[in-house]
């Protein structure tokens, strides 16, 4: 292994990774070459056996689980206790309230949009942490949000009236005037420190004058105006010069929103990381973003220009002194599950070590630069390091999380519960013991959120061997899917996450579909979620409106008063077997899926892009990410194991959907087409996931996905050394 760097504890570095840390990430952060490899050492000393306990406690659960279905059928009171036996389910120790402190108040208080972007792309990274604020007038100009897309060609000042129209009901809606529209206002003045809107009848004011709370500009003709409502901020831009402001009576140019508040970089489901020099591309962002440096060369066809962060935003006051908002989202960062392992670092044995304990590590190393900033400049005002923790099962994987984070901060000399863990509710298992989960963590908590996606895919792996599952589209009809959605809500506000934690709720996939957006996601704030998945800075300045049209704190007070929801009803299988579907539903249901898992897989394995638009089956473009092919991957071995279809069927999809999915991507000049071959890495990746489905640990995809990407980096680079394309 010369190629190799060798540390303290026998341990071995790929060169890539040793540079980064010693050249990029350790300076400037006060901590010793000895202390940081000294605390990794020990870290995986200590961290990476029980990382493997706990592989093997989910193996013998699943195992277990399996048995019973084989030879019982499904009856409530008899499985929930046979999962009380084995372990699955623990006791309830009792009411308790989590004691997360220094948490910032993006997160403690405040409800709004929260953007997930593969932090492996630079400029996806810094435009999701600049979209804390965001133009409603081209969100909904851009879009199909009220109903139709835009033509094509210049602007169109019928389109761009219906926008005025549609933000002035708005601001009607949640920042009215005591008399009058905001349609009706000639102009807006600030007239000893409370905002006055000239009107044809004349003056008027706001029913709730603390609702304007900031301007730019002079008193009697200020360039903008700032209100705050539910504790977002709302801001008029006034210019008569500008296009739209000329045409406007009172001079508005624009309405602009505060949307993302907060933001996950991603190191996980949404980014191809799988080896030593992704892993480095990732980190390097990440640390930029904590060190404020990050820049990316932005080409917009005539010319180019340097994105970076944005500053914070200066304002006066109603009272005269400067009043100082946020420019960027608070952002938090999300490690990879404790069942990655990594050859970045390879133990005295040779052996790749768990990934999600480099990434605690590396992650919460990077995050020491923005405590060392001026408190005005960082990150978290507190200087607090939020690590959203994914694909935990259970309490005790918790447990361990909590007590890797301990170590890591000891190392780094940080003090105690300076990470604060985003916990997802992705796993059956953290579901039906979400209390427990939060109780091992609670000085920790700062974030839990439930996850459809992902958490159907463990649905379907948990029940594998129950029966044939319903179709996809029908999932979130099942009574599992509704317990499962109001049981996170509940437990969270039980264990006192109000006012110091975030709930979540999950993405909206189809990115393009703004209409249906505006319709159905103001579902999430109404079920008490302080925060939801949106799939670009656009739908974060859209689905923003849903957080003013909804008190969240009044939905949660409510919420807390119900009955709960019981452990049975998230326990109902999501089983047919019956299997009541016609020739024809089988097929569509099989096809949608195949071409749903050869769309993102061909990306992944070929492109190495982990995130993407991707069309569906319908030219649909839905966003995908490795939890939405968990879901199709297996759907389809599920029935392939009942005998639902059988596997030359099964192939024979694959192979027309290739077709499908070649015709997609035939306006790409880097795409390689998968048929009528069918035997490159990401033809046989796809087809992997579905064969080996029903043998993958919980149905993670990343194990073939990874291998697949290997061999397409070791072909390219064969191809490279011999001078040809492939």
């Amino acid at each position: 292994m010369s190629d190799r760097v060798d540390i303290e504890g026998g341990y071995r570095l790929a060169p890539v990774l040793h540079r980064f840390l010693v050249e990029e990430a350790l300076p400037g952060t006060d901590v010793s070459n000895e202390a940081f490899w000294g605390g990794f050492a020990g870290l995986l000393d200590e961290f990476a056996p029980r990382n493997a306990e706990l592989l093997a406690e989910r193996s013998r659960l699943q195992s277990a689980i399996d048995r019973w279905h084989a030879i019982h059928p499904w009856e409530p009171e008899s499985y929930r206790r046979y999962l009380e036996e084995i372990e699955y389910i623990v006791p309830f120790d009792g009411p308790f309230a989590i004691g997360t402190a220094g948490v910032d108040p993006e997160i403690a208080e405040v409800s709004a949009p929260q953007l997930v972007v593969p932090v492996m792309n630079g400029r996806y990274a810094l435009n999701a942490a600049n979209a804390r604020w965001g133009s409603l007038y081209d969100a909904l100009y851009g879009t199909d949000a009220m109903g139709s897309r835009p033509p094509e060609g210049p602007y169109d000042s019928e389109r761009g009236a219906a926008v005025i129209a549609w933000c002035r009901t708005f601001l009607d809606e949640v920042v009215p005037l005591a008399g009058g529209s905001h349609a009706d206002v000639t102009r807006y003045r600030v007239a000893r420190g409370t905002l006055v809107a000239d009107c044809a009848d004349g003056p008027v004011g706001l029913v709730d004058p603390l609702a304007f709370v900031g301007y730019e500009g002079p008193t009697d003709s200020p360039s903008s105006v700032l209100f705050r409502h539910h504790r977002l901020h709302i801001e008029l831009v006034v210019d008569d010069e500008h296009p739209v402001g000329r045409g406007d009576r009172a001079g508005v140019a624009d309405v602009v929103l505060e949307s993302a508040l907060t933001t996950i970089m991603d190191c996980e489901d949404s980014v191809a990381a799988v080896d030593a020099g992704d892993k480095v591309a990732v980190y390097r962002n990440w640390l930029g973003l904590m060190k404020g440096d990050l820049t990316a060369e932005i080409d917009k066809g005539e010319g180019t220009f340097t994105r970076r962060l944005n500053d914070d935003r200066a304002f006066t006051g109603p009272d005269g002194a400067p009043y100082v908002v946020r420019g960027r989202a608070l952002m938090l960062v999300r490690n990879v599950g404790i069942h990655m392992m990594t050859d970045a670092v390879l133990d005295p044995q040779g052996s790749p070590v768990p990934e999600g304990l480099l990434d605690a590590m590396v992650t919460v190393l990077c995050a020491v630069h923005d405590q060392r900033r001026g408190t005005a400049a960082r990150n978290s005002r507190y200087g607090s390091v939020y690590v959203v923790k994914p694909k935990l099962h259970g309490p005790h994987e918790v447990a361990f999380m909590d007590g890797v984070f301990g170590w890591v901060e000891s190392a780094l000399g940080l003090p105690t519960a300076t990470v604060k863990i985003g916990l997802m509710d992705e796993e059956r298992r953290t579901t039906v013991n979400l209390a427990e989960c939060i109780r091992r963590a609670a000085a920790r908590i700062a974030f839990i959120n439930t996850g459809f996606l992902d958490r159907t895919g463990d649905e379907i792996h948990t029940w594998m061997q129950a029966g044939p599952m319903v179709r996809k589209a029908t999932m979130r009809r099942a009574r599992w899917y509704r317990a499962y959605e109001d049981n996170n809500v509940e437990v969270g506000l039980s264990c006192g996450l109000r006012g110091r934690a975030q709930i979540g709720k999950g993405m909206w996939t189809a990115a393009d579909l703004m209409a249906d957006m505006l319709m159905e996601k103001i579902a999430h704030p109404e079920a008490g979620a302080n925060c939801a998945w949106v799939p670009s800075p656009t739908a974060a300045t859209l689905h923003a409106v849903h957080y003013h049209r909804v008190d969240v704190a009044e939905r949660q007070a409510a919420i807390a008063e119900r009955i709960r929801t019981g452990v049975d009803d998230l326990l109902t299988p999501p089983i047919e077997p019956g299997r009541p579907w016609s020739d024809v539903e089988i097929r569509q249901e099989l096809e949608n899926n195949a071409q749903g898992i050869l769309g993102y897989a061909v990306r992944w394995i070929d492109q190495g892009i982990g995130c993407s638009k991707v069309p569906d089956i319908h030219d649909i473009a839905q966003m995908e990410d490795r939890a939405t092919c968990r879901i199709s991957s297996q759907h389809i071995a599920n029935w392939l194991h009942h005998g639902v279809v059988d596997a030359d069927t099964v192939l024979a999809t694959f192979r027309r959907m290739a077709e499908v999915v070649d015709r997609q991507n035939s306006g790409d000049t880097t795409y390689r087409p998968m048929a009528p071959r069918y035997d490159g890495p990401a033809f046989l990746g796809a087809c992997d996931l579905v064969f080996s489905g029903v043998e993958q640990a919980a149905g993670y995809t990343e194990p073939v996905l990874h291998g697949r990407r290997l061999e397409r980096k070791a072909l390219d680079r064969e191809c490279e050394s011999a001078g040809s394309a492939e």
